[in-house]
């Protein structure tokens, strides 16, 4: 079967090349492959590629079948209506944007552009309709930044609330949202559904803890695995990955080694961070993930990002980059953050530096390039 790019990454050609790729005879999409064009398995939808918040490249296969079956397992977790496109289409959580307006048989709205509060909030009002004398709930999906954004902006623009209020669903993935902003959007109103998954999964399967219909979860050695009808097929031109990542297990049932550690509460599954994202600071290892979750909770602090840095006297230690802070300020946050931190995963686990800057780097998904901020503070990104 081939596989070709769609003539941009403009969402409205995306979106055309989706109909032919999920509702037609194809050909299947290449989202992120600058140009290359293969051939790749039967049933084949839409390859994902993309380097990720670590810089490793990875192309996902993706079935028509997996995607259909994300998107209807959605549609029965939420409710069925119109979709607003706010997050890059070229991204699993876009093209799962797409798809599901492609079943429901309805035009998704769409932000094109870098985003903004004012032309988001347009847009999703912009979608009021009536059906048979009922209204059509709206949905989208969006990363936490963009939340950030629109909770900051809501507090002088009244309109930004109302469209916020508006989604029946607000659907936020691609990272851990942090508890602080979590609780302005219920505040303000905003029914927010916590998303977890990836590109293997086409898009998040499990919502606010609980997997969706279909979606088993297992934890294996501290890891989480999913299996399920949406699972990609592999990777790319990579057997060897794809049998490591889609182990099958004694029974048959093919599961996807997500990398990530944590455990079920209460039949809710709780994600406790990177298994590869740790340090080992004065012979004790520390997952930054948790660091990082202790740091979101310090008020003010909601975007921080904590990366790796090299440490003379421990070997590893840890960085806290923030956004919009004034660097004078680093010294009296970098006491603070300390303070929290050693309280809640323990004194090694101590940060040891906070670096002021501007804005984050990000990549196109609108995830913080922790790469990037790896090798600007002296971190190999490949270590």
């Amino acid at each position: 079967m081939r596989l070709e790019a769609p003539a941009s990454d403009d969402p409205r050609d995306v979106l055309r090349a989706l109909r032919a790729g999920v509702l037609g005879a194809g050909p299947a999409v290449a989202l992120g492959a600058d140009g290359r064009v293969d051939e790749v398995p039967s049933g084949t939808a839409v390859v994902v590629t993309t380097s990720g918040s670590t810089g490793v490249p990875k192309s996902v296969i993706l079935s028509r079948n997996a995607l259909i079956a994300s998107a209807y397992a959605t549609a029965a977790r939420i409710g069925e209506g119109a979709w607003l496109l706010a997050v890059p289409a070229t991204y699993v959580a876009g093209v799962q944007v797409l798809v599901r307006a492609l079943l429901a048989d309805r035009e998704p709205a769409v932000v094109a552009g870098p985003f903004r509060p004012e032309p988001f909030a347009a847009a999703a009002l912009g979608m009021a309709s009536h059906e048979n004398g009922a209204r059509v709930p709206t949905y989208t999906s969006l990363v936490p930044a963009q939340l950030q954004r629109l909770l900051d902006a809501a507090e002088t623009d009244a309109t930004v609330t109302d469209a916020l209020r508006s989604f029946e669903a607000i659907l936020i993935g691609g990272q851990a949202l942090a508890p602080a902003v979590a609780e302005r959007a219920h505040a303000l109103g905003a029914r927010i559904v916590r998303t977890y998954g990836s590109s293997e999964t086409s898009g998040g399967c499990v919502y606010d803890g609980l997997p969706l219909d279909g979606v088993d979860v297992a934890i294996v050695d501290g890891e989480v695995r999913l299996s399920g009808p949406m699972l990609a097929e592999g990777y790319l031109g990579d057997p060897e990955r794809t049998a490591s990542i889609f182990p099958i297990a004694a029974d048959g049932i093919r599961w996807y080694r997500t990398g990530d550690g944590g455990e079920i509460v209460d039949g809710f599954l709780r994600v406790t961070g990177r298994l590869d994202n740790v340090i080992v600071s004065g012979g004790v290892n520390v997952s930054l993930d948790r660091v990082e979750a202790a740091v979101r909770g310090v008020a003010g602090l909601e975007e921080a990002v904590v990366v790796p840095v090299p440490d003379a006297e421990w070997g590893q230690g840890s960085a806290v980059v923030v956004p919009g802070l004034s660097p004078d300020d680093e010294g009296a946050v970098l006491e603070r953050v300390r303070a929290v931190v050693g309280a809640a995963v323990g004194a090694p686990a101590r940060p040891a530096r906070v670096v002021a800057v501007a804005e984050l780097p990000t990549l196109s998904s609108g995830k913080p390039d922790r790469a990037a901020l790896r090798a600007a503070l002296g971190h190999d990104p490949r270590a």
